[in-house]
């Protein structure tokens, strides 16, 4: 039986002004960024969970194609990919690990984002699970047109998801916990290593510490900003009663300086 392991893979930086964050008002763009605009490099993360009942990747991140793919959105000027290596594309930071994409057994997309499902051509012939809340499916699938802010049709549509309601259990020990308040159904994942203890990935229910205060920070762009101080207080009472480390959805911070990447692990 392989052992409960963490790998925590950076894939590159978005650029955004951080009042995107914080604000939600009067950012900037890449174009129109001013000297005294705080222009922040946020990660974007995915997680390899090696597990006895089978591997688990958390999230896909962001696409190669991503200059075309978000021309139409708009996000190339808000969002753009500036800062990612080759070796940092998942497709090659799966290699580094040695490992393909028909090497899992679940894909979980905490939400469906330009940059958590950018990746899912990836699986399109495998035998993974590409496991989301229905209330997310659902979503997602109801904007009008081929784009609403964040959520790009050509990331999602064509794929088969299982999808879950609330929490569920999808392996030994590994729950999928309900987040909403960033969209209608952002998910975060729980679970205990040997020797780390428990984790919690909390995605975009909580984007770095500055979020997570206390006391929280409203996020400017949720669906819900209600349902958005609530996940947070929710992520805050479990990391408190498990003893737990938290892995950010976009913290420049952890991934530079304070988590271990891969190819080091948790275990």
């Amino acid at each position: 039986m392989p052992a409960t392991r963490l790998y925590f893979q950076n894939h590159g930086f978005l650029g955004c002004d951080l009042r995107w964050f914080l604000i939600g008002r009067d950012y900037a763009s890449s174009t129109t960024k001013q000297a005294e605009t705080h222009w922040y490099h946020a990660p974007t993360n995915t997680a390899v969970l090696e597990h006895p009942d089978g591997r688990i990747l958390f999230d896909t991140s962001c696409p190669r194609d991503w200059r075309t793919r978000w021309e139409e959105s708009g996000n190339t000027e808000w969002n753009p990919y500036e800062s990612v290596t080759e070796e940092q594309y998942l497709d090659s930071s799966l290699q580094r690990l040695g490992l393909t994409p028909n090497d899992f057994h679940v894909v979980v997309l905490s939400h469906l984002h330009f940059d958590h499902a950018g990746n899912l051509a990836l699986f399109r012939n495998t035998n993974a699970k590409l496991i989301t809340q229905r209330v997310e499916r659902d979503g997602a699938f109801s904007i009008p047109g081929s784009f609403a802010g964040a959520h790009l049709r050509d990331d999602y549509q064509g794929y088969a998801f299982e999808t879950v309601e609330g929490d569920v259990e999808i392996a030994d020990g590994v729950r999928l916990l309900l987040l909403p308040g960033h969209t209608w159904g952002t998910m975060g994942m729980m679970f205990d290593l040997p020797n780390t203890g428990t984790v919690i990935l909390t995605s975009d229910a909580v984007y770095m510490g500055d979020s997570y205060g206390p006391p929280a920070t409203p996020d400017p762009i949720a669906w819900s900003s209600l349902d958005w101080l609530n996940s947070v207080e929710r992520v805050r009472q479990l990391a408190e009663k498990h003893n737990a480390t938290l892995f950010f959805g976009h913290d420049h911070e952890q991934v530079t300086g304070s988590r271990r990447i891969a190819p080091a692990y948790y275990d």
